[in-house]
Order: C-alpha cells, then structure tokens, then sequence
C-alpha cells in the first residue's frame, strides 16, 4: 500500500515570517490527518527555519529544490547532499522542468544528483515531463520514460520508498491548464512499467508517483482517484494556508 504524499514546491518565494506563518497553520490546519505524508520544499535559505518548525511531526518530509552531486568542492552557489543533511533534509527535487529548461539540467545530471541522494539516504523527488509540442506529437511515452531511464539506469535501489517520480506535463505548470485524470493516469502507468523494467515489479509498485501541474483544492481529489496517482507535487497553491490544506485533506 503506496501512502499519499502531498508535496510542496514554494520555487523562489517566501521570506523567514511568511514562512513561519505558513507552516505553523498548515500544521495547524492538518493536524488530524493521518493518512498521507507531506513534503515541504521552501528555498534554501529557508531550510533551517522551516526544520525547527516540522520537527516531531513524522507525517512531514523536509525537502530542498536541487542539489549538486558533489559532496564538497569549487562549486560557487551550489548545495551538496551532506549539507541538507546538515539541516535536516529526507528529500530533494531533481529535474524540475524549470531546472532543465532554464539551468540546463540534462538526464545526465539528473542521474548524477540521483545517485548522490541516494548515497545519502535522500529521497529524490525525480521529476518528469513533456512540452506542449511534444505532447500533441503524440511523443509523451518516448519523452518521460528517455527521461526515466536517463536518470535511473544503474541506480542502486533496493526499494521503493527510496525514490519518488513526479509526472509534471510543461505545459501545465502555472498556466492553469492541466491533464485530466485519465491522461495523468495513462502517463503514470507508461512510468510504473518502465520502472518496472528499470528495477523489478516489487520495486515498481512500491514507488510513488506524483502529478504535478495546476493542481488545485478543486481537482486534487480526480487526481487521487486514479490508480497510478500516489500524490501531487504542488507550484502556486502550495504559498497558501488554505489551498494547501485543502489539498492534503482531499
């Protein structure tokens, strides 16, 4: 049995009081939920704040934006494993669309980030997705499961719960479009048989997959209904007391 998981991405927004406030009444607000995870990815500057604010609340994962594979090093601007470890860090996003369109990231870097969360027991949020163009060329299998591959191919993965895949079409983060449920599911299905392929069905079926992409209070619970949807990794309704609650209350 997969446990929802209901991550937040902030991207960059969010000052120290904003941040404060925010996370004291989401935990206020879900307090009886005790049947899904959370994920709460604030910037970095954030991270300590934010762990002092989660600590004792085993349903809520701390989680960064990025990393570099490196554990040390002439890496000017960059944050390696062992220093989100240093703040209390159990997960981290790799290969946001926006790290890939705008940073260059690449499968190959992608895999390197991978292997070196994995190496630090940090659970990588690996995320996946196609563009517009790519979708209306009938490409979305070819594009996320090169992009799977590409990060995955030779990770050393026991189980499941070591990673999670979040499926986030391009063409729907922030522009109020989204898939339905049944082209996220169809997706998914396409995600959970190549990780079969990858690793094993054992471990296929243990791994999470999220959507991401305009997820809202108002269509989170279609998502969830679907077979293959474990969870959302949330944008722009993640800044917000009450659509984030919401969210994890489906």
């Amino acid at each position: 049995m997969r446990t929802p998981l209901l991550a937040a991405n902030w991207k960059m927004n969010m000052g120290r009081q904003a941040a404060h406030d925010l996370v004291n009444g989401l935990l206020k607000e879900t307090s009886e939920v005790k049947d899904r995870e959370m994920a709460i990815c604030p910037p970095f500057h954030l991270l300590a704040d934010v762990e002092k604010l989660v600590a004792g609340h085993p349903h809520v994962y701390l989680g960064a934006q990025d990393l570099h594979w490196e554990d040390s090093g002439a890496y000017t601007g960059e944050v390696s494993a062992p220093m989100l470890l240093d703040v209390g860090c159990q997960m981290v996003i790799i290969g946001h669309s926006e790290r890939r369109a705008m940073f260059g990231e690449t499968d190959e870097t992608c895999s390197k980030k991978v292997a070196a969360a994995i190496s630090h027991k940090l659970i990588p949020i690996l995320c996946v997705g196609e563009s517009l163009e790519e979708r209306e060329a009938g490409k979305t299998a070819d594009v996320v499961t090169t992009q799977l591959r590409g990060a995955l191919t030779g990770q050393q993965i026991e189980k499941g719960s070591q990673i999670v895949i979040a499926y986030e079409p391009i063409w729907a983060i922030g522009t109020g479009r989204t898939a339905t449920p049944e082209m996220a599911n169809e997706t998914m299905q396409i995600l959970r048989k190549t990780l079969e392929e990858i690793f094993s069905a054992e471990i296929a079926q243990e791994v999470r997959l999220l959507y991401g992409g305009s997820v809202k209070p108002t269509n989170i619970a279609e998502f969830m209904a679907c077979s293959d949807i474990d969870g959302a990794l949330v944008g722009g309704a993640s800044l917000k007391v009450d659509s984030f609650a919401k969210i994890v209350q489906y």
